[in-house]
This record gives structure tokens, sequence and C-alpha cells, in this order.
């Protein structure tokens, strides 16, 4: 019998250790070294069995790309955020809260695939569930082989042996290999499972999408090093009890890492938007002070959104300041710029900001919204319903220039918004395209223009 032994790994870095240390030596976090029970004899054999024949080096001139091909996911928000669709042998992590759809769009895509060789592998539910499922969605062709095992290695001999197309895993955090004496879900677990995984879609040049689980912090369930073994990681963002869902890219091997993919949950499961701006401004209140629409930038695609800002006498000693989608320090930043600069002051007032329809925006080209919103609520002044705001705000109260200007004036004309106010630098090399565009210096400049 193999001898067992315990080791402390870090939850953050994967740092290994023999004895236990309040601060990892790998990536100086604190509190995260965790006790793993493993079998050492048979760890190593497990690494022994993954080494593959020794390859010789080859001139960068002699590899072939022209084979390439992309899987079109049949769904043009999702090939947008992969970066034109799914790679043959690219290992993909989507991760998001319980309940956001990560396994309704997998099956999705099993459905757009149906002409596919498709293995779906489920550790969390029984065949009948997935049944169920793809009933739901319409899901019919024979080509979708179902598969409920825990067992990584016997998951990989059967892909070894099937071949399929496509493999869909559901969840990484649930797969174990029986060697390790862990219990599924450990950071032993995880790494190794998906380094196994990992090494069977390069070798077999099978693309394999794993779906995560996320943890309390909104980030993947693991060690960290399990986001540098992919190659691209997708989070699903979204209020459950909203529809609007957002699939963004935070790595991407072969794609763009800014993009976003918008979708709404349905009935019949999700459902792409081709016009995110329409959606997000649906039941946008007419004639009411506090809100103000704004274009951000998400990768390439402009998309207006309207900032909700409430100022309220406060009725405690130290007011309080919350945020919806947007970064509570940068709001704290902002206030103390319209007291100071600007001469509006909030100082015994509660302000809340709310970025409606569940995006979270952290670009600086919302910081010149978020105020006009904030001193329209202050001042119970509407601003108008048919102008469109954005620029960076400086610490001097100057309102600073962004990119981008030209694509942002253009999705505001083309759904029909006809007056920009907009930093003076840029309304100096935007075309007006019909509308007016307004370029403004300070915080005063651009509310006088803004308000009825």
């Amino acid at each position: 019998m193999a001898k067992i032994k315990s080791v402390f790994v870090c939850s953050e870095c994967g740092y290994e250790s023999p004895k236990w240390y309040g601060k990892c030596p790998g990536c100086s976090n604190w509190n995260t070294m965790q006790e793993e029970i493993k079998e050492s004899a048979k760890a190593t054999s497990i690494s022994q069995r993954r080494v593959s024949a020794y390859t010789k080096p080859v001139s960068v001139n002699e590899i072939s790309t022209k084979d390439e091909e992309r899987f079109d996911s049949g769904f043009r928000e999702l090939n947008r955020v992969l970066g034109g669709g799914i790679v043959k042998g690219s290992l993909v992590l989507l991760g998001g809260d319980p309940g956001i759809g990560k396994s309704t769009i997998l099956m999705q895509i099993c459905k757009n695939l149906s002409s596919l060789n498709i293995l779906y592998v489920s550790g969390e539910e029984s065949k009948r569930q997935l049944k169920l499922r793809a009933d739901r969605l319409g899901v019919t062709d024979s080509n979708l082989m179902i598969m409920t095992e825990t067992d990584v290695e016997i998951i990989v001999e059967e892909i070894k042996s099937q071949k399929p197309d496509l493999v869909m895993i559901d969840s990484i955090q649930t797969m174990m290999i029986r060697d390790l004496s862990s219990s599924a879900g450990s950071i032993t677990q995880v790494r190794e499972s998906t380094n196994l995984i990992m090494h069977t879609a390069k070798d077999y040049d099978i693309p394999v999408m794993v779906v995560g689980h996320v943890n309390k912090e909104g980030s993947i369930a693991g060690p960290k090093v399990l986001e540098h073994i992919v190659d691209t990681v997708l989070y699903f963002e979204g209020d459950k009890q909203m529809s609007c869902r957002i699939l963004r890219a935070v790595k991407n091997r072969f794609g763009s890492t800014n993009e976003i993919g918008v979708f709404e949950m349905t009935d019949k499961g999700l459902q792409e938007v081709e016009n995110p701006s329409k959606m997000m401004l649906s039941g946008r209140p007419k004639g009411v002070s506090g809100t103000v629409v704004t274009c951000s930038l998400e990768g390439t695609r402009p998309i207006l959104t309207e900032i909700q800002g409430l100022a309220t006498q406060s009725g405690y000693g130290n007011p309080r300041r919350m945020s919806t989608g947007f970064d509570y320090n940068r709001l704290s930043m902002l206030l103390a710029v319209l007291e100071k600069r600007a001469g509006y002051y909030f100082n015994n007032m509660d302000a809340f900001v709310n970025i409606v329809g569940g995006l979270r925006i952290d670009e600086p080209a919302v910081d010149l919204a978020i105020c006009m919103a904030l001193i329209s609520s202050l001042k119970d002044i509407p601003v108008l319903e048919n102008a469109v705001v954005f620029g960076e705000v400086g610490l001097a109260g100057e309102i600073r220039s962004i990119s981008q200007a030209q694509q942002r004036v253009s999705e505001a004309v083309r759904l029909g918004f006809d007056k920009i106010i907009l930093p003076y630098h840029n309304s100096k090399n935007v075309d007006n395209m019909g509308a007016e565009v307004i370029g403004v210096k300070n915080l005063r400049q651009a509310f006088e223009a803004i308000s009825e």
C-alpha cells in the first residue's frame, strides 16, 4: 500500500508545502493554505501516465495553420466572444452563479451543432434530468451522447474510443481521479482533473467546454491555476431575477478579451439580443430627475445604458453611499469632486447609483453621466430625454477626452438621440451625423447643457 501523507496547498496559486504557513510563500496571500491528503506514489504515477512521446523541435515556418477550423456555435453572440467560433483542441471554461444559464447554453449549443458527434458528460444530473432539459429546449438529435460519470480517467478513455467532435463537462468541481485520496472539488482534484482533460483535448484535437462553479467572491472555485490551464475563460453575469445575461471573456487565446455577448433568458432557453442598447433602455421613465443615458464601450461594441442616481436627505450621522454595477470607490471619488470642484454638496445626503439592466461598467467614460444623474437628483431637475452623456471626470473637475468617441456618437444617433454631451476635445474631431454635439470642459457646463 502506498504511503499516505498530508500536504498543504494554496487555494489561490496551487503552491504545495509539507507544512502549514499563515502566508503563502508562492503568492503572499494570507490564510490560503489548505490541507490535502494524497498518496504520493499514486499521484506521481498519474503524471507519469500522461508523459507523451518525445517530439523534436521544429521551425515556426514549418508549422501550418491552413487546416484551422472553428465550429459555428449557432450563437452569433457566443461566436463574437470566442473570437469567431469554437477552436478545435481548445479548452473553454464557463463560469457563473448558480441558475444563471450555464447548463442551458451548453444544451442549446448541442442543438445548434446537431450535425456533430457530441459527448455531454454530467456529474451533477441524472440522464433523466438531462433528457427533460433536452426536451424543453428542443434537442432531439441522436448524435448527442449523454454520459453521467465523475471519474475523469473513465471519461478520458471514452473520449479516446469515441473521438467525438465536441465534449462538454458539467461541472469540473464534480470530477475526480480515483488515485487521489482527496474529495471531489478539492484543489488537487480540480487541478489534476483539468490537466488530464487538457492533455486529452490537445492530443486528439477535440474542443472541450467545461462548466466551473464560482465561490462567494464571484471567481471560479478551485485553484487560480485552473484559469491559467484553459484556453478561454467565460463568465456569465447578470441578476438571476432579471432576464438579461451578459457573457464576458476574461481570457481568450484565440480572440479579444474585451468582447461581450448579450442574451435574454426565456422559457425556451437563452435568446440572443441583437440590439442590446434598445433592451437596456426599455422601460426608461420620462420626466423624472436622476436618470441619464450614457454610451459605454464593451470591446468593439457601443451600448447605450441608463444611469440612475438618487440623492436624498440622510437620516443618520454618516451618509450612505451605494452603487450597483459601478465601482464604489470611484463613486466616492466623484462625490468628492462634485463637492470640492463644482459646489454640489452631498455631505449630508445619501447617494445611490444604479446601472439599469444588470450591466457592470468599469470604464471611466461613464463618469460624467454618473455625476449628471446625481446632480439631477440633488436639484430635482430632469435632464433632456433626447440627450446622451459620456466623458471622464478628473480630480480637478475637468472633463477629459475618451477613446472611440465617434462610435459612441454613431450609436446614439442610430437610436434616435439628437443631443450629445461629450468632452470638448472630442467634440472637435467627431462627425455630428445631424445631431447637436456639445463639447463641455467642466461639470457645471455639462449640467447646464443637459438640463431642461
